[in-house]
């Protein structure tokens, strides 16, 4: 699975940090993406991530 941040689009709430710190971090007051590929046994979490976000900048492609 392939994910993305819009850094425009993000708030910088930090929720998908909290929830999966292995995929996401902040840089400059917004979240980004440590990778592009989700390894499988992070997949669940990152999904996660992605419903907690408030205002839908993460994106997930499989």
């Amino acid at each position: 699975m392939k994910v993305t941040v819009d850094e425009e689009t993000c708030i910088g709430c930090e929720a998908c940090v909290d929830i999966c710190p292995e995929v996401f971090e902040m840089k400059d007051d917004k979240a980004v993406a440590k990778m592009s590929v989700v390894p499988d046994n992070l997949i669940k979490s990152c999904r996660e991530a992605a419903e907690g976000c408030p205002v839908e900048a993460i994106q997930l492609e499989d």
